[in-house]
């Protein structure tokens, strides 16, 4: 038998795989050590569980442990990253080229940097949401002190060309950030491969806990010199002071070493289920179309229900499906989205489209329940589609 609601919003965040709270549960109660305790065996225990994570994390991305930064999320990471390289090559240059359907971790910090005299150059996408490389090659000055470009889009799933961009930013001696925050865990990454100088990413989208996330840095600070935004004890390399969280840093690396084990099993069946949802979906709606190209994450999808309000869709659906407007992070504000308005889409296009992401958990008869609900609501929300779908 069902339960009701059924979580399709993924992307938002991610249920706690039970593995990783059986992990964490010693280090709330019997292991609970602070790591920079350095005169105890409580403190030993809790220092060895955190580099152990440490290296579970970084074999995610192809990365060393050294460069594994611990913070309290993405967020964070993105604004150490993008403030740090702002602030390091200041002397260089005061040029940041980023893309317009950036998460808003990006730009809101990019808008930071641009009311304190940092260029901003933001690059616009085509209909699938793809960038132009030639474009983007183009932007290039010799101010420019960073490329800042997600792995994957958190509205669409669209994956971005990162291993070329890398490559491009390598060869003009540009460093090259990328916010994988919706990519870890869910598609094979290396960081080597792609030549990404920063990376960051959170344990919450890849069935970890909340409250901690990771930024790699190559050669940490030694080549970027990028400074703390935050002082204290000097924890984390003396980039991120304060008391580690180490039930979550064992939660994530937890996290990391089973979506390295089971990710390309779960992306390829959830793949099966998104395609033939999608197909189920437009082949019922009359205009109902996909956002985004083909190039996308295995378990996200955008759809545009013509005709149909976004919000009123999903209140009517809320008892039974859980789905979203886009991100979590804005979805409070009642404005169409910025990643779907940059693909060219109007402001009563972006109103009308939903995204549905769905992960581990979810099962096939989930999945063939939602396809039924979606379809009955939205057509009992415009009539005149189920009179075209009887005509047609």
């Amino acid at each position: 038998m069902l339960k009701l609601p059924i979580y399709l919003d993924y992307n938002a965040t991610t249920p706690c795989d039970p593995r990783v709270v059986d992990s964490m549960l010693p280090y709330f109660t019997n292991n609970c050590g602070n790591a920079s305790s350095n005169d105890h065996s409580f403190g030993w225990i809790a220092r060895d569980a955190v580099e152990e994570a440490r290296s579970l994390v970084a074999k995610l991305i192809g990365a060393n442990a050294q460069n594994i930064l611990f913070t309290s999320g993405a967020t964070e990471s993105v604004n150490i990253a993008l403030q740090g390289i702002a602030k390091a090559q200041a002397s260089k240059g005061k040029h940041i080229i980023t893309v317009s359907t950036e998460h808003n971790a990006v730009l809101n910090t990019c808008k930071y940097l641009e009311e304190n005299g940092y260029n901003i150059t933001y690059l616009d996408v085509d209909a699938q949401g793809n960038i132009s490389l030639e474009s983007l090659e183009n932007k290039i000055t010799g101010e420019t002190i960073c490329i800042a470009l997600m792995y994957a889009n958190n509205e669409t799933g669209t994956i971005y060309p990162v291993k070329e961009i890398g490559a491009m930013a390598r060869q003009h001696h540009i460093c090259f950030f990328c916010d994988a925050t919706q990519a870890a865990g869910k598609i094979e990454i290396d960081v080597d491969r792609d030549k990404v100088d920063l990376m960051s990413f959170s344990a919450h989208k890849m069935y970890g806990p909340k409250g901690i996330g990771a930024l790699y840095m190559r050669n940490k600070n030694k080549e970027l010199n990028i400074p703390p935004l935050t002082y204290g004890g000097g924890q984390e390399y003396g980039l991120r002071s304060g008391t580690l969280n180490v039930p979550g840093i064992v939660g994530f690396g937890t996290s990391a070493m089973l979506c390295r084990k089971e990710m390309e099993a779960d992306g390829g069946r959830l793949q099966l289920l998104r395609d033939w949802m999608e197909a189920a979906l437009l082949s019922a709606i009359p205009g109902s179309s996909v956002n985004g190209g083909s190039n996308r994450l295995p378990h996200v999808s955008n759809i545009l229900f013509p005709g149909t309000d976004n919000e009123q869709l999903l209140l009517a659906l809320s008892k039974s499906i859980a789905l979203s407007r886009g991100s979590a992070c804005s979805s409070n504000v009642q404005k169409p989205s910025h990643v779907l308005k940059a693909m060219g889409l109007s402001d009563e296009e972006a109103h009308h489209s939903v995204r549905i992401s769905l992960g581990r958990f979810v099962t096939e008869e989930e999945v063939i329940f939602a396809v039924d609900v979606i379809k009955k609501t939205v057509l009992e929300m415009n009539p005149s589609m189920i009179i075209r779908n009887c005509t047609g």
